[in-house]
């Protein structure tokens, strides 16, 4: 016997979320990582040269640092954008 219950069209409110959040908190994070590997290599980890680092655990860092901080910046504008383009597409009324 057919369900005589209407169907609900889809709205994009009742959609979960579309992954910005997640994308803004991981970008943040890895941004950071990399931020707080940088300073360590500086401050505590013997510093840098033009031939690198000095330490074997500044090396390291040196690594997480470049690593984490390019990623974590083009996360973080992705989130960016798709919370802009969210904004302007369901503005608060």
């Amino acid at each position: 016997m057919p369900s005589t219950s209407p169907i609900p069209e889809p709205n994009r409110s009742m959609q979960p979320g579309d992954g910005t959040r997640q994308l803004l908190q991981w970008g943040g994070s890895m941004v950071g990582t990399g931020l707080l590997a940088a300073v360590l290599l500086v401050t505590v980890l013997g510093g840098y040269s033009r031939t690198g680092a000095s330490t074997n655990t500044g090396w390291f860092a040196l690594i997480v640092a470049l690593m984490c901080i390019p990623f974590g910046l083009m996360l973080l504008a992705l989130g960016v954008a798709k919370w802009l383009r969210n904004r302007r597409i369901h503005p608060k009324s």
